[in-house]
C-alpha cells in the first residue's frame, strides 16, 4: 500500500513537473508526450514489481496448503467409520496377499456401504466378470477404519 502511494506521488510529480515545464515553452506537444511516456513507462514498472510481489506472496502461501490426498480424518469415535472385519479378504484374481473389502460382504453388514469414497473402488477380473472391492489403505486415508471385534 505504502509503495502504491509512493509511486503515485512520484507520477503526479513528475506529470506537473513536466506539464509547467512545457507551458513556459509554449507547450510543445512533443514535450507533452514525453512527459505521459515517461509517466506510462513508471506506471509501468510500478505495475511489474506489484505483479511478482504478489506470485512470490502466492507461492509461499501455497506452501502452508495441505495436500489434497489426504482428507482430514474423521473422529474414531463414530461408528459410521468403522467397517467390520469380517469383510476383509483376498481375492485370487486380484493379488493372492493383498486383502480388500468385498462390496456384497460391506452391503450385508455395513449399513454406510453406499456412501463409502468411490476413488477407494477397484476393480478386477476374476476370469468372468468384473468384480469390485474396496482398498482399506485407501478408506484409511479418507478417515475409515476397519474394526477387529
Amino acid at each position: 500500500m505504502h509503495r502504491k502511494f509512493i509511486a503515485l506521488i512520484i507520477a503526479t510529480a513528475v506529470a506537473v513537473t513536466g506539464v509547467s515545464a512545457s507551458q513556459a515553452r509554449a507547450a510543445d506537444a512533443k514535450d507533452i508526450l514525453g512527459g505521459l511516456a515517461a509517466i506510462a513507462i513508471i506506471g509501468a514498472g510500478v505495475h511489474y514489481y506489484n505483479k511478482e510481489k504478489d506470485k512470490k506472496r502466492a507461492r509461499r502461501h501455497q506452501t502452508h496448503i495441505q495436500p489434497h490426498h489426504p482428507v482430514r480424518p474423521r473422529p474414531h469415535h463414530l461408528a459410521k467409520y468403522d467397517l467390520p472385519q469380517k469383510c476383509l479378504r483376498t481375492f485370487d484374481h486380484y493379488s493372492p496377499r493383498h486383502q480388500l473389502l468385498g462390496t456384497g460382504c460391506l452391503k450385508k453388514h455395513y449399513k454406510y456401504a453406499n456412501s463409502l469414497p468411490r476413488e477407494c473402488k477397484v476393480g478386477f477380473w476374476n476370469g468372468k466378470k468384473v468384480k469390485r472391492a474396496y482398498e482399506p489403505a485407501c478408506l484409511r486415508q479418507q478417515g475409515y477404519r476397519v474394526v477387529y471385534k
